[in-house]
């Protein structure tokens, strides 16, 4: 259950529309862009600190924009979603990267609608969808499809990291759905919480892990910018802002435009190869984010 204070979204809100999806939409197509910006831009061997950068000088410019602390229980409501959504979710989605060809960690990644629907059942008391179910494995697979590759090779800690990142994003969603927002508490607001909360919480990891923070050079700068604006700021407030409005379902599976985003950038403007089986992919993928903003189908009552 909800807490008193939490703003309760009307029943035809929640059912979702066209146009909130689509602006939710904007944030995992945003992320899509990361591994370029991250390759291209950004000096190599420091992802720590690129999560730290992205994370928190966002949150702390929303906080200074809104002006509003969070009161009461929302401590620590605020500081476990960012730790979920942002600052345990980024070391996990790095290490996978570095140990796994991108295509299987992003394949990975992809698991996360599947999470969303179990989830949705234990902390939402929804009931188990087969229809859901269904196209989260057709998604998986479709995305499966787009980016892996026949040299995919699979490390256990990186496998398991993978995974961790998908369980972390989906519990973080769904517990962001399950508490809402507290009366008050803009979408920019509750997303520099949350921003804030998990760059702190990278803070000193990233200080241990990788020491001083790596020379900066205009590239770098203009790549940190996108990261910690487009890529921080304006996309998780989007991201919330769905969350609030939309089924949980429906949103989890726009995660899974972020692969492929991220595989027609690799084949515009990295040059890399792009052929048959990961058009079937790609269709299967959209298929899936379709279905996902649908409702399931009802068995027509036999006994009429």
């Amino acid at each position: 259950m909800t807490s008193p204070t939490t703003q309760q979204v009307p029943g035809a809100a929640a059912r979702g529309s066209l146009p909130r999806t689509l602006l939710t939409a904007l944030a995992p197509l945003t992320w899509g862009t990361v591994y370029v910006v991250t390759t291209e831009l950004l000096p190599p061997g420091h992802p720590l600190f690129a999560g730290l950068v992205r994370a928190l000088p966002a949150g702390l410019i929303a906080l200074a924009f809104t002006r509003t602390m969070p009161s009461g229980a929302w401590w620590g409501k605020a500081t476990v979603l960012g730790v979920l959504n942002i600052g345990l979710l980024f070391p996990l989605l790095f290490v996978a990267a570095e140990r796994l060809p991108g295509g299987v960690a992003g394949t990975l990644a992809a698991a996360q609608p599947l999470i969303v629907v179990v989830l949705a059942v234990a902390l939402l008391r929804q009931r188990l969808s087969a229809w859901h179910l269904l196209w989260g494995v057709v998604g998986l697979a479709g995305v499966g499809l787009v980016v892996i590759g026949p040299s995919a090779a699979f490390d256990t800690v990186g496998v398991v990291a993978g995974l961790g990142s998908a369980a972390t994003m989906a519990l973080g969603v769904t517990l962001t759905k399950r508490w809402g927002r507290p009366a008050g508490a803009t979408p920019t607001t509750f997303a520099g919480w949350q921003l804030t909360a998990g760059g702190l919480f990278l803070l000193p990891l990233t200080c241990f892990v990788e020491g001083p923070p790596p020379p900066i050079g205009p590239a770098a700068a203009l790549g940190y910018l996108w990261l910690g604006l487009a890529g921080g700021l304006i996309s998780f407030v989007l991201w919330f802002r769905g969350i609030a409005a939309l089924p949980v379902t429906s949103v989890a599976v726009l995660v899974l435009l972020s692969p492929l985003v991220a595989t027609m950038l690799g084949a515009v403007l990295l040059a890399q190869t792009f052929g048959p089986v990961p058009l079937v992919g790609f269709g299967l993928s959209l298929a899936t984010i379709v279905a996902g903003q649908l409702p399931a189908p009802t068995r027509p009552d036999r006994g009429a």
